[in-house]
């Protein structure tokens, strides 16, 4: 059977409740510039690689949404070297939920963004 719905991640939507500090912590985060001062409410689209996009979503507008971050990861960011990505994620002052495991052919960790969400780091 033939499917209409493409075998591909487009967005990524991702709740926050304070649209301008999750702005700075993802921008920091992957190395991009941001201007605080041209983001609109309620969402910001991520400059992000390839097909899949990220959204952070402060939800309707005048209102501060209310977020239950799960308590496994969302999503993960790649990297090539998983003890650069750790050092820098430590540099920044941002909150590491697990330290790195290394099995074989890929090694972790996970961070927390301001609204709770885990962010995994892979390098596989």
């Amino acid at each position: 059977m033939t499917s209409p719905i493409k075998n591909q991640l487009n967005t990524v939507f991702v709740p926050v409740s304070d649209l301008h500090s999750s702005v700075e912590w993802y921008c920091r985060l992957l190395g991009q510039a941001y201007d605080l001062e041209s983001i609109k409410e309620p969402i910001y689209n991520m400059n992000i690689n390839h097909y899949t996009g990220l959204l952070l979503d402060a939800g309707p507008p005048n209102k501060q949404q209310q977020v239950s971050p799960s308590k496994h990861p969302i999503f993960n960011f790649h990297t090539d070297d998983i003890d650069e990505a750790y050092s820098y994620v430590q540099e920044l002052g941002y909150e590491i939920n697990a330290p790195i495991e290394r099995f074989d052919n890929l090694a972790f960790f996970n961070v927390k963004d301001p609204d709770g969400n885990i962010i995994m780091i892979c390098d596989g």
